[in-house]
């Protein structure tokens, strides 16, 4: 809300500090949001409500094209397409303070409201780096920040400069993305992220009843699957815009597939007391090599490609082509992360699960593992004993 204020002013630093304050915001809610629904929901129940909120998302993202479009003709000014977020800003602080409780820790899990044990914040980390599934998933999840943030920033410029280059648009004064191509990638991002995100749920669910490794394979078939398409959608621009608004809204359908599922999945394999620290991290790691730097290092292979070349519609045109091809290898590894963590997620929900059963506990170092018997003395015993 206060980076709003920005747009009044014409100081470059200002407008920086304020976005950097937003940016302080959204890390916390993302960090903290999840937590909480986690500490209310269990199983699929948790799943669908993890789905409702990470609509957010795509059609957050979705619906910032379509406002900011609208209200830039309206105005005829781009300052008040950031103007007018302020107010649904204000009515989120409004119910959060006024709605939201924040319940106790593992209660929902555990069945007591007997207090869970803490570790350090170096003692989380340590664990942290231990558990495969959260590794491989939030490098899995980081893959899918990558394509998204690359999509979002560059797809509308895309198709304008596809239309430039096949002669069925006149440049516009600004020399920027049409209000046309901005609306109609805003409403696809927003339906395709409502298909994406509740139909990446539900298949999942069902198919966990007779796989354990569901989760993962949903991401991995998701972002994998996104490929191809994300490709033709490239390569096809120049030929016909429709098709390649088709593959589009496939590709993005099969990418949002993840959103929920990832979140889920950190929630199984973290013990309650660690998932404010994972999802700070995962956040952290997935922006930071994901969608922060994505943008920028497209348009900075765009910019590598074109030196070589004549200033041209056409040029302009191919070399974004091309730099947008990095987001098909990227999508292709980050499935590789998805499939490796199918490997390990039995073993580390395991282990969660037995923890909040008090089955055993860590040391305040977050190493030993102690298991509590039925009966009889506590015994301290590695983890591969416990999972056996």
């Amino acid at each position: 809300m206060i980076a709003n204020q920005g747009s009044y002013k014409q100081m470059f630093w200002l407008l920086l500090l304020t976005r950097g304050m937003v940016g302080v915001g959204e890390a916390s809610y993302s960090t903290i949001a999840p937590t909480i629904i986690a500490d209310l929901f269990v199983g699929d129940r948790r799943s669908r409500m993890l789905s409702i909120f990470y609509f957010a998302i795509p059609v957050g993202s979705g619906l910032g094209y379509i406002v900011g479009s609208k209200v830039k003709d309206v105005a005829d000014d781009w300052h008040w397409a950031l103007r007018v977020t302020p107010a649904l800003g204000a009515l989120a602080v409004i119910l959060l303070i006024t709605v939201v409780r924040e319940p106790p820790r593992g209660t929902v899990e555990t069945h007591s409201d007997a207090p869970l044990q803490y570790t350090s914040w170096a003692a989380d980390l340590r664990a942290l780096s231990r558990n495969h599934s959260f590794i491989l998933s939030s490098l899995g999840f980081t893959a899918v920040a990558f394509v998204t943030g690359s999509l979002a920033l560059w797809t509308p410029t895309f198709l304008y400069r596809s239309r430039l280059a096949a002669g069925t648009l006149q440049p516009s004064p600004s020399g920027h993305a049409s209000d046309s191509d901005s609306l109609t990638f805003g409403v696809i991002t927003c339906v395709t992220g409502v298909l994406g995100v509740s139909a990446g749920v539900e298949i999942s669910r069902r198919w966990r009843r007779t796989n354990p490794r569901a989760d993962p394979l949903v991401c991995a078939t998701g972002l994998l699957g996104s490929v191809p398409f994300l490709f033709l959608a490239v390569v096809t621009a120049k030929q016909s815009i429709v098709a390649t608004y088709v593959f589009i809204f496939i590709g993005e359908t099969l990418l949002s597939l993840n959103w929920a599922i990832v979140a889920d999945i950190l929630l199984y394999v973290v013990i309650p007391t660690r998932r404010s620290t994972a999802e700070a991290f995962q956040i952290l790691l997935s922006h930071l090599l994901g969608d922060a730097g994505s943008p920028y290092l497209i348009g900075l292979i765009s910019d590598r490609i074109q030196d070589d070349r004549p200033q041209t519609f056409l040029s302009q045109f191919r070399s974004l082509e091309y730099a947008l091809m990095v987001c098909a290898f990227v999508g292709v590894i980050g499935g590789g992360f998805f499939l490796a963590t199918a490997c390990f997620i039995q073993a580390d929900r395991k282990r969660t699960e037995l923890y909040v059963q008090g089955q055993f506990h860590e040391s305040p170092e977050g190493e030993d593992r102690i298991v509590v018997p039925q009966g009889g003395r506590p015994t301290k015993v590695p983890v591969s004993s416990v999972l056996i």
